[in-house]
């Protein structure tokens, strides 16, 4: 399809700069958000169209959106980067894009091109430009898209709405990185073959919700699934994926099928590569943890995903009782890939992967 034409409509009550800049001294995660939005509707006649660059505000939809009712929803999460030279940098969007359209498909939703994905997180970028943080923080980009369409009958709807909303983001970790607790989950499990555990789409999360309360109750910082057919092997956390270092500089990390394809977790696995790590994406069981863990084997273990991007797994807890990984901190490989990494997202080292996508406000 031909790159639709972009509409700006004029924000009528823009946050005064001083507000702005007090609401970005400390964001937090996912509770300031900035001034715009970018919607684009599909219908069966006419496709995508209507795309535009408007004010953020709440969506006007019928009590009976399937969205509501069947869940028919889908999205996305990256970031944006301010760089030295004062544009922003945008990390591998195109895969953000091809991981919709694969989440699309198994949710039986029409398909995002490629061009009007990234036409549309830069388009929002431009205009938030003044609420993307220097330093530590970074802007974080939620594209998402959802079944409008009002009726009750269980099947896909006829009509979505694409949208692409934008917020100031501090550091992950205040004060410098830090290791993270784990509970592993052994009531509830997150997917299972034929379901829907590769797809980025709402139901997975709001399915994980009880046992990342349970996770909480029990002083861990995130949970840990394990598979639905044996309930032995590790899967993923509930919002990013893990690797195990041997001492041998050999990196495991579960094989994909029912977790999701991390675009982090991809990157992790050809920087080390590059860095002369073994790394094998194979079964790997709760119980193997333990005994590599407290043998000495495993040296470390560290999760990975957009917001976080690299955190290293200090302490493992479950029901019967728990046990440290290395020396609780974070180790040497966590380390230098998580350095190389976020180099590249901030244009502080050099992209050898052509993975960084400029754009200039």
């Amino acid at each position: 399809m031909a790159t639709l034409a972009f509409e700006t409509i004029p924000h009528g009550n823009p946050t005064p700069a001083d507000k702005r800049a007090a609401l970005m001294a400390d964001p937090g995660f996912g509770k300031v958000f900035s001034d715009h939005m970018v919607t684009i509707r599909w219908t069966p006649d006419k496709g995508w169209h209507e795309a535009q660059v408007r004010a953020r505000e709440p969506f006007r939809i019928d009590p009976a959106a399937a969205v509501l009712h069947y869940a028919q929803e889908i999205f996305e999460g990256m970031k944006a980067y301010r760089l030295p030279d004062g544009g922003f940098s945008l990390f591998r969007p195109e895969e953000n894009a091809r991981r919709l359209n694969a989440s699309a498909e198994r949710m039986a939703m029409p398909e995002v091109p490629e061009e009007l994905f990234l036409a549309a997180i830069e388009e929002l970028v431009k205009a938030d430009a003044d609420w993307v943080p220097g330093g530590d923080g970074s802007f974080y980009l939620r594209t998402f898209m959802f079944a409008s369409e009002a009726f009750l009958g269980v099947r896909p709807a006829s009509e979505y709405i694409f949208c692409v909303i934008g917020c100031p983001v501090g550091a992950y970790f205040k004060g410098g990185f830090k290791t993270v607790s784990v509970w592993i989950s052994e009531e509830y499990t997150r997917a299972a073959p034929g379901g829907t555990g590769a797809a980025k789409c709402g139901g997975n999360y709001a399915a994980s919700l009880s046992a990342t309360k349970e996770a909480f109750a029990n002083g861990c910082d995130q949970v840990v699934f394990l598979d639905a057919v044996e309930r032995k092997w590790i899967d993923e956390l509930g919002g990013m994926n893990v690797f195990f270092v041997m001492d041998d500089n050999t990196i495991v990390t579960p094989k994909l099928g029912t977790i999701l394809p991390g675009i982090t977790r991809a990157s992790v696995i050809r920087l080390a590569e590059e860095a002369g790590y073994t790394v094998k994406e194979e079964l790997y069981s709760f119980d193997q943890w333990q005994a590599d863990a407290r043998s000495g084997r495993m040296r470390e273990a560290f999760a990975c995903g957009t917001a976080a991007v690299i955190a290293g797994i200090g302490t493992v807890k479950y029901r019967g009782g728990e046990f440290a990984i290395g020396n609780s901190g974070d180790g040497e490989t966590t380390t230098q890939l998580r350095a190389k990494l976020t180099g590249i997202q901030r244009g502080t080292a050099p992209d050898a992967y052509s993975w960084t996508r400029k754009v200039q406000a």
